[in-house]
């Protein structure tokens, strides 16, 4: 009886303890979809992105089906953005415009794609491939919503893509003209010469004097 009775408190024991492993491993592995989405929210507040990225990583992982995820996705890039972190900002816009892309959804997010890469331009004299994907992508926006909410930002910003890149050119013409390369100094003076931005009066960016001797 003494030996049953022994054996009897040693299981209680081993499931007791299995069930306290069992629920520790239920609090680190397998959270609802809500509390990651606090958790995300949470470190948004607390300026902790890469922490807020892990959340999401769970979230997406554990819970691939969430209604939760749509918005979380909109949140975090708009948290990149605003620490200028525009590369980040554009894979979660690119990951929601993939998984949730409906015509209204679209809409916004790509809207968000140009408003990241318009503001990850402080650099007048760089990034000209991007900045002429961007031109091309906002035309398209245009193109394709017509009556679109956001259209008058968006032609503001084309407008502004489109006379930094004019700039481009001419500063590159200037610089194959400097370092003897007539021809092709000649090739981007015919393309100014054909932009309908020729007659603008525009003002040049203000680039500070340690920056102006590399640009």
């Amino acid at each position: 009886m003494m030996r049953v009775s022994l054996f009897v408190l040693a299981l209680i024991g081993v499931l007791f303890f299995g069930g306290c492993a069992s629920k520790k491993e239920v609090q680190i592995y397998n959270k609802p979809a809500s509390y990651w989405y606090e958790q995300i929210i949470k470190n948004i507040k607390n300026l902790e992105l890469e922490k807020a990225d892990d959340a999401y990583t769970s979230l997406v992982s554990e819970h691939i089906a969430s209604p939760l995820l749509p918005e979380a996705m909109l949140i975090l890039s708009q948290a990149h953005m605003s620490e200028e972190e525009y590369l980040l900002a554009n894979f979660y816009l690119d990951e929601y415009i993939k998984r949730f892309g409906n015509e209204k959804r679209s809409e916004y997010a790509r809207f968000m794609k140009i408003k990241a890469n318009f503001e990850s331009f402080p650099n007048p004299n760089r990034n000209q491939q991007l900045l002429i994907d961007t031109i091309a992508q906002t035309k398209a926006f245009i193109a394709q919503y017509p009556t679109s909410q956001y259209k008058a930002m968006v032609e503001t910003m084309l407008v502004k893509l489109e006379l930094g890149n004019y700039y481009l050119d001419e500063n590159i013409a200037s610089l194959y003209k400097r370092i003897d390369k007539p021809q092709a100094a000649e090739l981007y003076r015919e393309k100014l010469k054909n932009s309908p931005l020729g007659e603008a009066k525009m003002i040049e960016p203000d680039i500070p004097w340690y920056r102006s001797m590399f640009e």
